[in-house]
């Protein structure tokens, strides 16, 4: 009885995040999409600059990441489990939004290093866990 308790109340709160998650989504669809208009459209007309494209591109990435973390949330309400190819691949992504955001003269080398270790890291787990699940 307690189990079935606890996979209800699992269930329930993981079909809260999703619908949280999916406010949130939309939310920032909805501003990625005013951020784009205003910086379109105010003078100079259809000119961007460094700093509003960086900015654009945060917001697309970020909501990529969202809509990721969705889909890991529905494979956990659906089948109880995440694939941590999935994981992974969320952990990319983030990874590649804040690299194309990040202003390299204001870290140290050996972070910018680091993060590149970080992502090699990250790559060839996604390889092998890649290898592994069509090897299966």
């Amino acid at each position: 009885m307690f189990v079935v308790l606890m996979k209800n109340f699992e269930k329930f709160i993981t079909l809260a995040l999703i619908v949280m998650m999916l406010i949130v989504v939309a939310l920032s669809t909805m501003e990625l999409g005013w951020l784009l208009y205003k910086d379109v459209f105010n003078p100079p007309l259809f000119v961007l600059d460094t700093a509003e494209l960086l900015e654009i591109f945060g917001f697309f990435l970020m909501i990529l990441i969202g809509l990721e973390l969705l889909e890991t949330m529905k494979e956990y309400y659906l089948h109880g489990k995440i694939g941590l190819h999935v994981i992974i691949a969320i952990a990319l992504i983030a990874l590649g939004r804040k690299i194309i955001t990040l202003d390299i003269d204001k870290y140290q080398p050996l972070a910018l290093i680091g993060v590149g270790v970080i992502i090699t890291a990250l790559v060839a787990g996604y390889w092998v866990v890649r290898r592994v699940d069509y090897g299966k």
